[in-house]
């Protein structure tokens, strides 16, 4: 329930968007950014920036080219998403918020319980990253392997 005191939390005033990181956030989740390649040019973009542009990019539902002019281009932004996606680093800074934000609350850092229900369950998507259905289905014979067993079939009666 929304009391008071949450609802205090919850604020986000002095940013400039309400998705952007507070400097205790950034500090959190500095260190788990990786560091620029070796060799090649400084890493010029703000990492800060990059991260601030995703989060509003999931706060708000917008798309892509509706981002607003003052994050980096919207190539640069999904770029590194698409990065951070495959190298894990999206995953272990959504674990260091999350765990930060329960134990703000003087809760555990990992919950202990979960509730499912029939209805989630219903509504849950099938399948995971990729849809597992594809990796399950049987391979489709090409039409000279049907032709060869069809004909085999009625060969064979």
């Amino acid at each position: 329930m929304w009391t008071e005191e949450h609802r205090k939390a919850a604020r986000r005033k002095g940013l400039r968007y309400d998705s952007d990181m507070t400097d205790e956030e950034w500090a959190l989740v500095a260190p788990l950014i990786p560091p620029s390649k070796r060799g090649g040019r400084k890493r010029e973009v703000n990492v800060r920036e990059i991260l601030n542009a995703i989060f509003y990019v999931l706060w708000t539902g917008c798309q892509w080219k509706a981002l607003p002019k003052d994050f980096p281009p919207k190539s640069t932004v999904h770029w590194y998403l698409m990065l951070w996606e495959w190298d894990g680093t999206l995953e272990r800074v959504h674990h260091a918020l999350y765990v930060a934000v329960r134990e703000h609350e003087g809760r555990e850092a990992s919950p202990t319980a979960a509730i499912i229900d029939s209805q989630s369950t219903k509504a849950a998507p099938k399948g995971g990253r990729g849809s597992i259905g594809r990796a399950l289905t049987a391979p489709r014979k090409s039409r000279a392997a049907r032709s060869i067993s069809s004909s085999t079939r009625l060969a064979c009666s």
